[in-house]
């Protein structure tokens, strides 16, 4: 596989969330300062098309509509009429961080998951959760149609691509898979791979699932995060992907990234090319030589990487699948003559 950088597009503050229009010319990104942006993805100009309270943590396009709808860490969601150009609706999801969101393929269906971690008993164990940690939305109306509990803090969350399914994963490992139109619970599980409990710096769990994403026949599911060590707040575990039969009995595990593969750092996100025949691992780099890796799906083989020398987000595929865009930023910087410079980014890859 190769890459070519295109472009490279700044925006104020770190992106954290990312999508794209059906053609790849129109990005849209949920940024740190609790704006979310429309770019132009040839020249990076840029507009705010609205606001959250707090970090802006999800955005996605809904398919077929002039609907976009954003997440945030004030617990907001919000639908936003690009053809009209302005706000349509509002609702309190959560009462507490919307961590992650994410759309069906279909369009039909929005989920948000949440949760503040707060150690429940002298072993720091999560305290039980205050309200549900997971909700699907209708993607049109708004309403909500599952509100399902998990252990916080909820960070990831993946509809299958047959949009049946719900998966979401938290902080201490555990998984959990929602069948969408009945509401019922098909499997449960934990993989100890993605959570360290830290010794030096920070006596607490820390890491846990951050991204989720079901295979192509949605059988299986993949997950990614930084593996176990003794100082979490150092960012140098391994960089590490599982993918478990969740349909089958206690979700055995059948691949994992392969050894020789991976550096340290922490993974943020995962993605499926169009094609399925691969998918993207993107993060942050502590030490290595990429930090968004390419692994053919059957074999789970490393096939292409980059290095961006930045904290990724977000990776995202053009509909077309001759582009990739990696969303996130440098580094927060110190305020220059009272102002900050741009520190967020997107990087546009084409890929042959």
């Amino acid at each position: 596989m190769k890459l070519q950088e295109l472009k490279t597009h700044k925006l104020p503050t770190a992106v954290l969330g990312l999508d794209a229009s059906p053609d790849g010319t129109q990005l849209y990104a949920a940024c740190m300062d609790g704006g979310v942006y429309q770019l132009d993805a040839a020249n990076g100009a840029s507009k705010l098309l609205l606001k959250h309270e707090s970090f802006a943590s999800g955005v996605c396009r809904v398919p077929q509509t002039p609907l976009l709808i954003s997440s945030g860490y004030d617990g907001a969601v919000q639908w936003f009429d690009l053809a009209a150009g302005k706000l349509v609706r509002k609702i309190a999801a959560h009462q507490f961080w919307s961590w992650q969101s994410a759309l069906s393929s279909d369009g039909k269906y929005f989920a948000s998951v949440t949760g503040q971690y707060l150690a429940g008993t002298e072993k720091y164990e999560p305290a039980p959760e205050t309200e549900p940690s997971v909700k699907i939305f209708n993607a049109h109306t708004g309403a909500v149609m599952h509100e399902w509990p998990h252990v916080p803090s909820v960070q990831a969350v993946a509809f299958s691509p047959d949009n049946k399914y719900l998966a979401a994963g938290n902080l201490t490992g555990e998984i959990r898979v929602w069948e969408i139109t009945s509401g019922k619970m098909l499997a449960k599980w934990t993989t100890p791979a993605f959570t360290s409990w830290g010794i030096i710096k920070s006596h607490c769990y820390q890491g846990g699932v951050f991204s989720l994403a079901f295979a192509p026949d949605s059988q299986s599911i993949l997950a990614c995060g930084m593996g176990p060590m003794r100082d979490p707040m150092s960012g140098n575990g391994k960089q590490t992907w599982q993918k478990f039969a969740w349909q089958k009995e206690g979700a055995p595990k059948v691949d994992e990234i392969h050894d020789g593969d991976h550096g340290g750092g922490h993974p943020e996100s995962l993605a499926f090319h169009p094609s399925k025949k691969y998918f993207v691992m993107a993060g942050r780099l502590a030490q290595g030589k990429w930090n968004a890796g390419f692994f053919d799906e059957k074999s789970g083989a490393l096939v292409g990487s980059v290095d961006t020398k930045c904290r990724l987000c977000k990776a995202v595929f053009s509909t077309d699948g001759q582009k990739v865009f990696l969303a996130g930023a440098t580094g927060q910087p110190k305020a220059k003559v009272g102002t900050y410079p741009d520190f967020g980014r997107i990087f546009v890859y084409d890929i042959s």
